[in-house]
């Protein structure tokens, strides 16, 4: 991750916006850069997991028999804080001087609003340190101001945000093949791993590795740090 998305050891929470339900097209308004990054991380996040069962009564008996019937996509609950005093220490550098109505302007552009060329909103990712990496769509969103102006104007909004895993049916399909490259996958680095070879073990071709090394924003090709994680993303051919 990039030192600029950092404070010390703080990493912050960022979204980025697709336009392709493979999450290799970014939306046009995006190079490198998150379409939304967290000003506050997070106090707590929950994730949701749900089970399907269909419940049936045989006739005449009065114990139900319960059947799988499938398992329901993972949901991610965030809620984020929106500031627009200028006051809370730690606050993301580049909102800090907007005011809450631009930086919830932000976050509606990246993840709720219409978007024409695609016919709906975009397709996200939501990476926080090493425990998020969550590909979604927001599926609701409460917006609580709780400080403002004399004139009414919103100095402070609370959102609370729940996301749904999405995965397109190209990656439902690729599930079935353990060393896909059209899925992520992550590794734990031991002693005299070379990143050449791990790129090969998931691709099956070597080419592939500095795509993964801009992924994992890694220093140094040949030392790779014992115990360390990295993760290989689904690659973009456009991009070799």
């Amino acid at each position: 991750m990039s030192a600029d998305y950092m404070s010390g050891k703080l990493e912050k929470l960022l979204i980025y916006s697709f336009t392709d339900r493979k999450f290799q097209i970014k939306d046009a308004e995006q190079t490198n850069k998150p379409a939304f990054v967290a000003p506050i991380n997070p106090e707590t996040f929950t994730k949701n997991y749900k089970i399907e069962h269909d419940v049936q009564r045989p006739h005449g008996s009065g114990a139900p028999e319960v059947k799988f019937k499938s398992t329901a996509p993972e949901e991610l609950n965030l809620e984020f804080t929106l500031d627009g005093t200028g006051t809370m220490e730690g606050y993301w550098k580049e909102y800090k001087e907007k005011p809450v109505y631009e930086q919830l302007k932000i976050f509606m552009n990246c993840a709720y609003n219409y978007q024409g060329d695609i016919h709906r909103p975009n397709f996200l990712l939501i990476i926080w340190g090493s425990e998020i990496r969550f590909r979604c769509v927001l599926t609701n969103l409460d917006v609580n101001y709780t400080l403002f102006k004399p004139d009414g104007t919103p100095l402070r909004a609370k959102l609370s945000a729940t996301f749904l895993d999405y995965q397109s049916r190209e990656t439902r399909i690729a599930e079935d093949t353990p060393a896909s490259p059209d899925l992520t996958h992550h590794r734990t680095i031991k002693q005299g791993d070379r990143l050449d070879l791990m790129t090969y073990s998931i691709y099956n071709d070597p080419k592939y590795f500095m795509q993964v090394a801009k992924a994992n924003n890694l220093i140094s090709l040949k030392k790779l740090k014992s115990g360390g994680d990295i993760y290989f993303p689904p690659f973009n051919k456009n991009e070799i």
